[in-house]
């Protein structure tokens, strides 16, 4: 099944046993009753592959932040819970490698057991493409999921809160497309003002976006 997984995250491999060991969890190696390898020791590697993709993207994104943000916004995108849904993006688990015991306690479903072979997957690449094949496949989930996205927002919060006659909202102006490639555009209000626009393919994408336009707008982004 893992060619199906090379379609999904768009790349093939030149050796296509770094995939399978990276979806392979240790309770499948210790049925198994032949020797196999498992993921952690790639589960090791990807963590820290990630960890310097996410700290060279925020180094540059966030350039008017200080060094405690940065870990902190870092911190919430490597969680365990960011790192599933990330696979679940994917629909990593339904690839996985898992032991009949592992099975049938829902493995599949585990954020441990995913967010760890999300990592895997990660170090698989780096291994087999080198650090911008990784680097290419980590940058969509971490300026686009849920925890970038709404670090954005909360920037915005804490600001309007400052003041307590403001109050913050986010309006859906438009909705278009199919299921599958839906176009958002949200505007951010304050009080009944629209102050600014953003467009995304989800919902909180366009609100990270209308979110990031009002700080530009407010100087505390300052404009490449």
């Amino acid at each position: 099944m893992s060619h199906q997984l090379e379609t999904i995250i768009g790349y093939k491999f030149k050796n296509p046993e770094l995939l399978e060991i990276a979806l392979t969890h240790t309770s499948y190696a210790n049925e198994s009753r032949t020797p196999v390898k498992h993921n952690e020791r790639l589960e090791f590697l990807g963590d820290s592959v990630l960890q310097i993709v996410s700290a060279d993207y925020l180094f540059h994104a966030y350039a008017d932040r200080p060094e405690g943000d940065l870990t902190r916004i870092r911190a919430s995108l490597v969680s365990e819970s960011a790192l599933f849904q990330f696979a679940q993006e994917i629909d990593l688990g339904e690839y996985l490698r898992l032991g009949r015991g592992e099975e049938r306690c829902g493995g599949r479903t585990r954020p441990s057991v995913v967010s760890d072979a999300f990592e895997a997957v990660i170090a698989a690449l780096y291994l087999d493409g080198g650090m911008e094949v990784a680097r290419k496949f980590i940058l969509p989930f971490i300026t686009e999921g849920k925890h970038a996205e709404a670090d954005y927002k909360t920037r915005l919060q804490e600001i309007v809160q400052q003041n307590p006659e403001e109050r913050l909202s986010y309006v859906v102006e438009s909705e278009s497309g199919p299921d599958h490639d839906k176009h958002f555009v949200v505007a951010v209000r304050f009080n009944s003002d629209r102050v600014a626009r953003g467009e995304g393919r989800s919902k909180k994408a366009a609100e990270q976006c209308a979110a990031k336009e009002a700080l530009k707008l407010l100087g505390v982004i300052k404009e490449k």
